[in-house]
């Protein structure tokens, strides 16, 4: 299938296609075709894309296959579309709301400070993962490709291992929601119902991106580390 095409009939895979680092432009290539030209693996482009669109596909097993470093460097790529477009672009509209609506300032203040939180709370979250989360499945993976575990690896592994990750993992989407709620029954009638209507839409996208992204981290990635960490584990002679 043309990409054009794919993209034409589902145009929420723009913000998805720019994370392989696919840029508009390609014409009438197939799928195959730029994913060859840009040197994307076109199994792993696949089967996220489809999981994108299809909240009820989850390919675990078929994801569970690719190197762990392949996976990682996807959820990198989201971490920044968060952080340098998706964010940027909800934190101006609100603010341009709040230059619009100057006698309902007070409570257009209260969604932009609660969003401020969120974004912190976000930011916090992504910091932890790029800093320590991915780092340590990153030296998993080596080391279970090598098939040998040190005993200070090891005991690492018994201090703080991907399960107890799991069980703390933070549910960003929780805020966002409440955010949304906010707007649509609190906020009083206002003159700048497009802006208020188009801070919506992204919020929701947002919110659909960052379910998708949880999904891969707890349904494919998590449960891969945990099987290579059972396995470094028992290599190592005490």
């Amino acid at each position: 299938m043309k990409l054009a095409d794919v993209l034409i009939h589902n145009y929420t895979l723009l913000p998805v296609i720019s994370r392989f680092n696919i840029k508009l432009g390609f014409g009438d290539k197939t799928v195959a075709e730029v994913c060859k030209d840009t040197e994307v693996n076109i199994d792993f482009f696949l089967e996220i894309t489809n999981s994108y669109v299809d909240e009820d596909y989850i390919p675990q097993k078929e994801l569970g296959s690719f190197p762990v470093s392949l996976i990682v460097k996807y959820l990198k790529k989201t971490h920044l579309y968060y952080l340098d477009e998706k964010i940027p672009e909800i934190e101006r509209n609100i603010d341009r709301v709040l230059e619009e609506e100057k006698s309902f300032n007070d409570k257009f203040k209260l969604v932009k400070n609660f969003f401020t939180e969120y974004k912190q709370e976000l930011t916090k979250h992504i910091n932890r993962e790029e800093t320590a989360i991915y780092p340590y499945v990153l030296e998993i993976e080596s080391a279970y490709f090598k098939n040998k575990i040190s005993k200070p690896f090891y005991l690492k592994i018994r201090k703080y291992s991907i399960s107890d990750y799991a069980s703390e993992h933070d549910n960003v989407e929780e805020k966002l929601f409440d955010l949304k709620n906010i707007i649509i029954k609190y906020l009083p009638p206002t003159s700048s119902t497009g802006l208020c209507n188009s801070i919506l839409i992204e919020l929701f996208r947002l919110e659909k991106d960052l379910n998708t992204h949880a999904s891969l981290e707890d349904i494919v990635l998590i449960p891969k580390i945990s099987a290579m960490e059972e396995k470094l584990l028992s290599l190592y002679i005490k």
